[in-house]
């Protein structure tokens, strides 16, 4: 009976190892994605901020990015277990993402809506790519209010 237990017990550790590696996945592409947003997002700031030069095909270009990331369906990202909570120092996901789906469904659908906006303007001139990425960033700033531990 005890040889038969350990067994079990063997058996079921690949297992357990292999959904904490599904989980640390599913993080690791869920930070992956916001990357690509924030670096795209960093292009267009460093030129609002006059810390790179203003290069409208440039702008267009990192908007155009943006824009084609938030047709992506990221649901799966969002695997329970995922948040701050289950997996303490590997996210800043707060639990609250989970409870409050519809909240953040709406805050997601803000930014889609600024960065189409964005995607409008970032080409025309640098006062428009301002207008444009405060619109963004306002609507980050609303999900990681939220939704995001401060780190």
């Amino acid at each position: 009976m005890r040889k038969i237990l350990l067994t079990a017990a063997l058996a079921a550790l690949p297992l357990a190892a292999s959904a904490a590696d599904v989980k640390d996945d599913v993080v690791e592409a869920r930070q992956g994605y916001y990357s690509l947003l924030g670096a795209n997002m960093g292009t267009l700031v460093s030129m609002v901020k006059g810390e790179t030069e203003y290069d409208g095909a440039k702008a267009q270009t990192a908007a155009d990015n943006m824009l084609i990331l938030t047709k992506y369906n990221i649901g799966h990202l969002y695997m329970p277990g995922t948040s701050s909570e289950d997996m303490p120092g590997k996210t800043a996901a707060l639990p609250k993402i989970w409870t409050d789906m519809g909240g953040v469904q709406e805050k997601g659908m803000a930014f889609v809506k600024a960065v189409e906006n964005l995607q409008e303007v970032a080409g025309l001139d640098k006062g428009e790519l301002a207008k444009g990425i405060q619109q963004v960033g306002g609507s980050c700033k609303g999900c990681h209010d939220n939704y995001r531990a401060k780190h």
